[in-house]
């Protein structure tokens, strides 16, 4: 039984499709190319919109697989350089819609999260498919005048957000906080010219403290975020990869800056079973600037502690390499003395 499940998983790997050719775009495309081909076959294939379509459904999780390999650079690395053998396919997230799944499947969903493993939920094909159509309510969010509602799972809020040319010289915030820790994603769209809004960046909350939170930061500078996840089942395989990897997921935001004008921002209830609870203000960053520099420096900080750290790594794996051929000898040299003493008392008797 176990020969035969390798053949099939041997089988299932040969006919992969070059991820690049999934989401139809060239190896040298941009990320925010490769993250915008995915969106728009993510949307046209979803299970929202292909109900009971055993095809789309395949199309659905090929192109979820391919742009995981993509939208992550070090595996989209590992795949440029040797193939699929090179990405580690146990470190795939499970990606689910919730608002396609039954009551029981969200239930193991739910019961899966809890027991650590890492599930990824994507955001409902009808809430982005009415916000590209523009028949979502948009609500006006002013500056400093924080707003506290709750919204359902599956469902969105959208706000609409003016700043002027110096707020956007000055840096811009919008940040949400779940004070019963509610899970939800805070979301960030580009307007069309046909008036409908298109997904352009989100992010998923998280526990800080005694709230969950999320925050978008554009202040006219590369804005760094620590995603913990990176590289965690290559950590967990790896004692010292724990340490060497820590900082690997300190890495930039896509926008750094936000022009004058109407700028829209979303809350998704993220959550399984209820509503989640939220309060989402906006802020311009030209009260903070000693902030500003504050983390500006310890961004260039943790990035030079990076560079550090990987040279570290050199050094220490070449020792370490050493640390144990000279262990392996040392044990050789103690058995060889062991059986030439044993040797001189059979002798000697």
């Amino acid at each position: 039984m176990p020969a035969h499940r390798s053949k099939q998983d041997a089988a299932s790997k040969q006919v992969r499709r070059d991820p690049y050719e999934v989401l139809g775009v060239s190896r040298n495309s941009s990320d925010q190319e490769i993250k915008s081909a995915y969106r728009k076959m993510a949307l046209k294939y979803h299970p929202d919109k292909n109900a009971n379509d055993p095809e789309a459904a395949d199309i659905f999780k090929e192109v979820t697989f391919s742009y995981n390999i993509l939208a992550d650079p070090d595996k989209r690395r590992q795949y440029d350089s040797a193939g699929f053998e090179a990405v580690e396919s146990e470190s795939q997230e499970l990606e689910l819609d919730l608002s396609s799944l039954g009551a029981v499947n969200t239930m193991f969903a739910a019961l899966f999260s809890k027991l650590g493993v890492p599930i990824k939920t994507t955001i409902s094909a009808t809430v982005l498919e009415e916000a590209l159509n523009g028949v979502v309510d948009i609500r006006p969010l002013s500056l400093g005048e924080p707003i506290s509602r709750k919204v359902e799972r599956q469902c969105a809020h959208f706000y609409s957000v003016t700043i002027t040319e110096e707020e956007a010289k000055a840096g811009f915030v919008c940040r949400v906080q779940s004070s019963d820790k509610s899970k939800f994603k805070l979301l960030y769209f580009d307007q069309e010219e046909s008036g409908g809004l298109s997904l352009a960046l989100q992010e998923d909350s998280a526990k800080t403290g005694k709230v969950t939170s999320a925050g978008m930061y554009f202040l006219c500078f590369p804005v760094y975020r620590l995603d913990h996840t990176v590289n965690s089942i290559a950590a967990a395989k790896d004692a010292d990869a724990a340490f060497f990897k820590k900082l690997d997921g300190f890495q930039p935001c896509e926008i750094s800056e936000l022009k004058a004008g109407n700028h829209v921002f979303g809350v998704y209830g993220d959550n399984f079973f209820k509503s989640a609870s939220y309060s989402i203000e906006a802020l311009c960053a030209a009260p903070f600037m000693e902030e500003k520099a504050n983390l500006r420096a310890v961004e260039a900080e943790i990035l030079g502690k990076r560079v550090e750290i990987s040279k570290f790594e050199t050094e220490y794996r070449e020792v370490l390499t050493q640390f144990t051929e000279m262990t392996s000898r040392y044990a050789q040299e103690m058995q060889a003395v062991s059986l030439t003493c044993q040797k001189l008392l059979l002798i000697s008797i």
